[in-house]
């Protein structure tokens, strides 16, 4: 089940490419202010499955959520080419790994940290948000 969330993420972290190649990928990811985000979600969601042993992910939920964010992607003309492109951009993985440690700093966790996380995620399961939707505890 992790491997398959994990999956999910990393197709939907390449969701947000830009139209002609690796540079001006992170161009468009910047541009891209939804779509962002919602990778953001997937990112924060996938890490706290990951490394709390009481949640898991909604396996369903989470290809739904990936799925939308790829038509939406689809829809602005982005092709398999250049998510893969994204998929394999170093850097901008990194700054998604960076957003995601300060969403986790800004709510008190840590990414170093799985109690932090367990706690953070059962107060997103708790207040139904889009992180939550993707979590269950176990």
């Amino acid at each position: 089940m992790r491997m398959i969330t994990s999956l999910v993420l990393s197709a939907t972290l390449a969701l947000s490419l830009g139209m002609t190649g690796p540079s001006q990928a992170a161009s468009g990811l910047a541009n891209e202010q939804d779509i962002n985000n919602g990778l953001l979600i997937a990112a924060i969601a996938e890490k706290i499955q990951r490394e709390c042993k009481s949640i898991g992910g909604r396996m369903f939920k989470a290809r739904a959520y990936a799925n939308g964010l790829k038509g939406v992607a689809e829809d602005r003309g982005y092709s398999m080419d250049e998510i893969e492109a994204y998929l394999d951009d170093s850097a901008e993985k990194k700054k998604m790994r960076e957003r995601r440690n300060a969403y986790f700093k800004s709510k008190g966790a840590s990414n170093l940290d799985p109690d932090s996380l367990c706690v953070l995620g059962q107060r997103e399961i708790a207040s139904k948000s889009q992180i939550g939707a993707l979590l269950r505890a176990k």
